[in-house]
């Protein structure tokens, strides 16, 4: 729920598409194919951490100039843009980082994902077809999302597409925030995708794991492409003496239940699993997985330092691997991200037809040009559109008639939907009853089938958390609410589970 899965998930080679909101593929923007002695800022967020990597290319080869990583006192989304930017520049500014064109890895968590089995349609039809499945799937309307996807294919010949999404108004805002830093955006890409690229990968399954500050990415390619995409949240919390504590068996748990969300013979087929860092996490998440997965015919690795090139680039030998230096690498030998959501420019002869197109005096022209044509023109017109309309539908008609054959059986075989808003009605009781004051938040809430509702979170003190508690237990349709865990003191932390009754109010 916190990774904004929408459910869980052709070619040999991987293929990403940006579409719009009318499932079309907009122009992108055109691209810079940097040259001996290009620059680009590398720019990776992970929570409230930024990662920065400014590197030049100089023939076959990157030198990288400057590093730093730092953390963010302002949040990148609920934040004033001007503030967020000026603090991102202060820190670029302190590491004397002066490049200004950057490739930016967004974060993980604003990833939403769809996973789609394809039917067997010409190629034309798959992009419609998965515009349906998009506006089906996805909580938002399609015009709010920047959408990519990745196809793939199992052993069994069966393909798959694994829609990528970000909400537009979060690429928007982040923009916002990159321009008052001074910094120009060349691609919104995703770290982890380009740390491990599936088109360079053996034919089995892989999966990809980057420790980050409160969450592990996590990636599984298989058959040429993507075939999940997530980050599983609360792997690492800050204790009271200010350690992070890892919780590997957390990471664990969330990796079984991915792989068993898969189709067996992709599931069947993931026999490696590679973890990109150098730092303590990366260490002790190799180290306990190790011990679990091995004697299951599952091979982990740790990769500390990037050691291949892309493209005819090398990167020099034992270099800290990182997300943001893949994405800058990436960018300056040539290769396409795997998934792309930097919208489209608009160019300037656009810009310059809006500006010019509110004229009264251009306006009146038009209008007036349109209905003298209009009158001279109108039965042959009339006609031409006839006989050109008549000629496309006699080309299309057994077009049209397989594919409304192929909407009869898709209508046949859709699967049933419970209309009646379930888990809305239950998020909705649940934040009836806790305060807004934040003394009482929830961390995670799961819903099982069929009516067990577990909630995890953090309160002040155990009063707040005990009339949040009788609060629920009064609430229309939730019974046998229980507290299953409680540690701490200020703040605490609590588990509690209920049972839904079913019964909706509005």
């Amino acid at each position: 729920m916190s990774n904004g899965h929408a459910t869980k998930p052709e070619t040999a080679k991987p293929e990403s598409n940006r579409t719009d909101a009318r499932g079309e593929t907009p122009p992108r923007p055109i691209r810079d194919r940097r040259q001996s002695g290009g620059a680009l800022l590398g720019l990776a967020f992970d929570g409230n951490t930024m990662q920065a990597v400014a590197v030049r290319r100089t023939n076959g080869s990157v030198e990288i100039r400057k590093t730093v990583s730092a953390s963010l006192s302002l949040n990148l989304l609920t934040d004033d843009p001007v503030l967020v930017g000026r603090e991102i520049q202060k820190h670029l500014a302190a590491a004397e980082i002066k490049e200004r064109a950057c490739a930016v890895g967004l974060p993980l968590n604003w990833v939403l994902t769809l996973g789609t089995r394809l039917p067997d349609l010409p190629e034309a039809d798959l992009a419609g077809y998965l515009q349906l499945e998009a506006e089906r799937g996805f909580p938002y309307p399609p015009e709010a999302l920047m959408l990519a996807d990745s196809r793939y294919r199992t052993p069994s010949g069966e393909a798959y597409a694994l829609q990528v999404a970000v909400p537009r108004e979060n690429v928007t805002r982040l923009e916002a925030v990159l321009k008052a830093a001074q910094l120009r955006p060349v691609s919104f890409s995703l770290g982890i995708a380009e740390l491990h690229r599936a088109d360079t990968q053996s034919p089995g399954g892989v999966v990809a794991l980057i420790p980050g500050e409160r969450s592990v990415g996590m990636q599984i390619s298989f058959g040429g492409g993507v075939a999940v995409l997530r980050a599983i949240e609360g792997a690492s919390e800050l204790e009271g003496s200010g350690d992070s504590q890892f919780h590997t068996e957390q990471v664990a748990r969330e990796l079984r239940i991915t792989l068993g969300q898969l189709p067996l013979d992709v599931r069947d087929g993931v026999r490696r699993v590679r973890i990109f860092g150098r730092d303590d996490a990366s260490d002790e998440l190799a180290e306990q997985l190790r011990p679990r997965l091995e004697p299951l015919g599952v091979l982990v690795e740790q990769v500390k330092a990037s050691t291949d090139g892309v493209n005819g680039v090398t990167v020099p030998s034992a270099t800290d691997v990182s997300p943001a230096l893949s994405l800058a690498v990436s960018w300056l030998a040539g290769r396409e991200p795997a998934f792309e959501f930097l919208p489209p420019k608009v160019s300037s002869w656009q810009r310059l037809a809006a500006k010019y197109s509110s004229r009264k005096l251009v306006a009146g022209g038009i209008v007036g040009g349109a209905l003298a044509g209009l009158v001279l023109l109108a039965f042959a017109v009339q006609q031409a559109q006839l006989v050109y309309w008549r000629s496309k539908w006699n080309g299309m008609r057994t077009q049209v008639t397989n594919l409304e054959q192929i909407q009869t059986r898709i209508t046949q075989f859709r699967p049933w939907f419970d209309n009646s808003c379930r888990s809305l009605t239950i998020l909705k009781r649940i934040s009836e009853v806790f305060p807004e004051d934040g003394t009482v938040s929830a961390k995670t809430i799961e819903i099982r089938e069929p009516v067990t509702v577990n909630v995890r979170g953090t309160a002040r003190n155990n009063p707040a958390l005990l009339r949040v508690l009788d609060q629920l237990r009064g609430a229309s349709g939730v019974r046998n609410v229980q507290l299953v865990s409680m540690r701490g003191q200020s703040p605490l932390q609590f588990t509690f589970n209920f049972q839904w009754g079913g019964v909706q109010q509005p």
